[in-house]
């Protein structure tokens, strides 16, 4: 997402480097969209959440599960194609449906992601505080992205040609309400390493919130991110592919799929904060491998080890693969026994993207 400092940013769905893309080959009602993106993108990453600070001050709690869960608190608002938020409150919590499916969509997504974070991790809401989730649907005209800006949720409608509505897919919902959690617990720097592997974390609990959805064991889940959201006639499957990086998309338009999955294909460049949405197709592979190796429900082990590993209090602002990779090691180790299956597992997933511990 798009972002230049822990505290103050907004987190976006779409890449940089796909806006780019469209800008220079679109057709110009298309370049004109992506270009409105960009610019509303900017003024957001520009602004300044004064009570962020002391909202999203690190919380860890010393025993799991010492802070009682409260009821979800949704709210959903919609901005009717303009810029203003939070716009009309139209969707509360324990409202029925609206029969919008921007709405209810958005409704059920935050929803989702708050049982999935209380049910597996005893995480009461994504600051572990009970935080208010809300969303606001409808953003702009052709709006191509949706942001977690550290108050709220924002979805823009797609333009119909390239994208579909942002509400559509659960693991996009979950990413972007995810990179909350990073930033309460680790406040990893957006850039280089610790911002790709920020990514990569966001992109780990959408893919698990929504198998979690589905009941889905690893060997079962798509480990898609942003399935439908392509429009008809974009030649791509998702955002993003886990299970293998550099392969979700390749169309005319959007151009490849440029993620590594492997550290010598390692992408260094200053764009997108470094490569931030590029490399954490590293770790992101690093994962599913782990996950797979392990079976099962990928949020119970696989999960569990990489949640724990954020909390850790060797997790600096700047930390990279590497030691993030040692982190889950070590904590694998504290949680199922030291040179169990659940310690080679991770060795073995993380050796599998050329990161040896």
């Amino acid at each position: 997402m798009c972002t230049q400092h822990h505290r103050h940013s907004i987190f976006c769905v779409i890449p940089p480097y796909v806006l780019d893309e469209i800008a220079q080959k679109g057709t110009p009602k298309q370049r004109a969209a992506a270009l409105r993106t960009k610019s509303v993108d900017n003024t957001f990453r520009a602004l300044r959440v004064a009570s962020q600070a002391s909202r999203f001050a690190p919380q860890r709690s010393a025993v799991p599960g010492a802070v009682e869960l409260v009821q979800k608190q949704r709210a959903i608002y919609n901005a009717a194609a303009t810029q203003n938020l939070p716009g009309t409150l139209v969707r509360g919590e324990g409202q029925g449906a609206t029969g919008d499916p921007a709405v209810d969509e958005a409704y059920e997504g935050l929803g989702a992601t708050f049982d999935f974070f209380a049910k597996v991790f005893d995480r009461n809401s994504i600051d572990d505080s009970g935080l208010p989730l809300d969303a606001t649907v409808h953003f702009g005209q052709d709006y191509n992205n949706a942001f977690w800006n550290s108050v709220q949720m924002v979805f823009g409608d797609g333009d119909g040609e390239i994208f579909n509505r942002f509400t559509i897919a659960l693991d996009i919902i979950g990413h972007e309400l995810s990179h909350g959690v990073t930033e309460d617990e680790s406040q990893l720097q957006y850039f280089n390493q610790s911002g790709a592997l920020n990514e990569s974390m966001s992109d780990v609990f959408g893919s698990l919130i929504k198998q979690f959805a589905k009941n889905e064991t690893a060997d079962k889940a798509d480990w898609l991110i942003g399935d439908g959201l392509l429009a008809a006639g974009i030649n791509g499957v998702a955002l993003r592919s886990m299970k293998d990086p550099g392969s979700a998309f390749n169309d005319p338009l959007l151009g490849q799929d440029p993620q590594p999955k492997h550290m010598s294909k390692f992408v260094h460049t200053f764009e997108d904060n470094g490569g931030v949405h590029i490399n954490s197709g590293i770790p992101n592979h690093a994962f599913y491998q782990v996950a797979t190796r392990l079976g099962g429900y990928a949020w119970e082990k696989a999960g569990r080890i990489w949640y724990d590993a954020l909390r850790d209090p060797r997790v600096k602002p700047n930390t990279g693969f590497r030691r993030y990779a040692r982190i889950t090691y070590d904590v694998a180790g504290r949680l199922f026994g030291v040179g169990g299956q659940e310690q080679a597992a991770v060795q073995q997933g993380w050796a599998a993207v050329g990161i040896e511990l």
